[in-house]
């Protein structure tokens, strides 16, 4: 619990003041660019959390709901000429319908099915993108997608624009999955992770439980995708190959599954790592591989997993009855004397 404390209390606001004052120092272009691509997968990463990592369910799809969040968007800007908030909210809730769908299709999935059909989705959603030219453009891809104007100020790499968009969106994305997962639905997605029967046998509808969390992290990692689309101005079916989805999921996984702060911290550095050290770049997801077989072995909850299981807190004026507060203290009692090797 004192750790907890110290991340959230201490650490976090501290970080925050030093992202502010990282423009200060003058990076350049290439810094923001590659911030911006940090900000965009921790986005991504919060979004498959709540799946994956309060839900259960491992969902290897979300390559093809970051494209259509970023085609819709891209579309609507270029032949409509909407605003970025307004494509960027339409794309969001493009995404969002299509999750629901998978969602309704996938209700009675799981494991390594789940998985599997999730992954087929992403490829058919790619394939689309690729084939359906007349919509599309097909392989040539979308170009001259308008980058994001607020106040007659266009945001680039330059002026820090991108910048502080990424830094705003991160912040918005966090405490939304952090509203989220303390609210009621967020008890029944962990209630639904930790044994299905029991949450069915309390009452929860699971079904309905897993089609709302897919359709929200869906509209949120569309949204990712649609801010995505106008940083880079261009997009094209080989932008959200599997590779995408790997890469998230490697995230979620190396940061710790059901941790906010780990979505940001493991983007941070399996982002970040490839630029830092570009000699590397083309052995990445062998390194990634490694990465995981050693967390796998060393640490499976994560670099800050263990820090999201806090003991829940009855309400004011409820306590235990007597019998119970005593069997836990006896369990555990014996639990400490496993440990030292005294029972």
């Amino acid at each position: 619990m004192k750790r907890i404390k110290n991340i959230e209390k201490i650490w976090l606001p501290l970080l925050l003041v030093i992202l502010c004052l990282v423009p200060t120092f003058q990076l350049g272009r290439y810094f923001n660019r590659v911030f911006a691509l940090i900000g965009v997968y921790a986005i991504l990463a919060l979004s498959l959390n709540l799946i994956t990592g309060y839900m259960g369910q491992t969902s290897m799809g979300h390559a093809g709901l970051f494209c259509v969040g970023a085609y819709v968007s891209a579309l609507m800007s270029v032949h409509f000429g909407t605003h970025f908030l307004v494509s960027a909210v339409i794309g969001a809730l493009a995404a969002g319908v299509v999750g629901f769908l998978l969602g309704l299709c996938t209700m009675r999935l799981s494991g390594s099915y789940f998985a599997i059909t999730t992954m087929g989705f992403a490829e058919v959603v790619r394939m689309i993108a690729l084939n359906w030219v007349s919509v599309t453009n097909g392989p040539l891809g979308i170009k001259n997608i308008p980058k994001p104007v607020f106040f007659g100020i266009t945001l680039t790499n330059t002026n820090n624009g991108f910048y502080w968009m990424t830094l705003l969106l991160v912040i918005l994305s966090v405490l939304f999955c952090q509203a989220l997962t303390n609210s009621r639905h967020g008890r029944s997605m962990v209630a639904v992770k930790e044994d299905e029967l029991a949450a069915k046998l309390m009452g929860i509808n699971t079904n309905r439980i897993k089609v709302e969390t897919i359709a929200i992290a869906s509209a949120v990692a569309g949204f990712a995708g649609a801010y995505y689309a106008h940083m880079t101005q261009y997009i094209d079916p080989s932008v959200f190959v599997s590779d995408v989805s790997i890469t998230i999921m490697s995230i979620v996984i190396f940061g710790g599954m059901g941790s906010i702060p780990g979505m940001v911290l493991g983007s941070t550095i399996l982002i970040a790592f490839p630029e830092v050290l570009r000699f590397l770049a083309a052995y990445r997801f062998i390194i990634y591989g490694l990465i995981l077989v050693v967390m796998m072995r060393f640490r499976p909850q994560g670099l800050l997993g263990g820090l999201s299981k806090k003991p829940y807190k009855l309400p004011k004026g409820i306590r235990l009855p007597q019998s119970l507060m005593g069997n836990e203290e006896e369990s555990r009692s014996k639990e400490g004397g496993k440990i030292n090797g005294t029972a």
